[in-house]
């Protein structure tokens, strides 16, 4: 069994102009920044101590884990299966007028994101079952993985907003349909909902 704090990175500017980041860089706000540290007061707070630190390798994960970080010192190792859904040439435009389209081909799909779960939660099991591992990634994908874990669909997942950290028990098995999803743990912040919606 693996405790997993699976949080959501701090607001971007792209999230309040209500951009598709998916895998490009991102760039943290004033707030985001406030939220990054508001998560770590709270997982001091509550006095967890993690076994690792892992973190999505775009920009935007990486400078929200050195906020939560500068506590804890851990080790940080960047984890590209962590990275939000890659939205191909749909990447920067405002997600409003991309909403009612039809998908062009080189967007990531729902299938390969599921599958990039299952490969994440496998590294879960082979190198860090037993352990407390923070996790930090993005509002889409993190819902994939919880979706995952469940074996429902991502719109039976709630989103989750800027600096949010939702903890999960992962079982040390390649069946996750019986995995235990503890219920969200939110940082109090003030979200818009425009932010909240833009969570890729």
């Amino acid at each position: 069994m693996t405790e997993l704090y699976l949080c959501r990175h701090g607001e971007t500017e792209e999230n309040v102009a209500g951009i598709l980041q998916g895998q490009s860089p991102g760039h943290l706000t004033a707030q985001g920044c406030e939220q990054a540290a508001a998560l770590r007061e709270r997982l001091v707070a509550e006095g967890v101590r993690f076994d690792a630190l892992l973190v999505s390798d775009l920009a935007r994960t990486l400078h929200t884990a050195r906020i939560v970080n500068e506590h804890f010192g851990l080790p940080l190792t960047p984890c590209p299966l962590l990275r939000e859904r890659d939205w191909g040439s749909l990447t920067g435009r405002r997600i409003e007028e991309v909403r009612d389209m039809e998908f062009p081909k080189d967007v990531e799909t729902v299938k390969a994101m599921h599958e990039r779960a299952r490969r994440f939660l496998d590294f879960l099991h082979r190198h860090h079952d037993g352990e407390t591992v923070l996790a930090i990634g993005h509002g889409l994908f993190n819902r994939v993985i919880r979706a995952t874990l469940a074996g429902v669909t991502i719109r039976d997942i709630p989103r989750m907003t800027n600096g949010e950290v939702t903890v999960l028990h992962v079982p040390n098995t390649r069946h996750h349909r019986s995995a235990e999803i503890l219920p969200a743990q939110s940082v109090p912040a003030n979200h818009s909902d425009q932010s909240d919606r833009s969570d890729a």
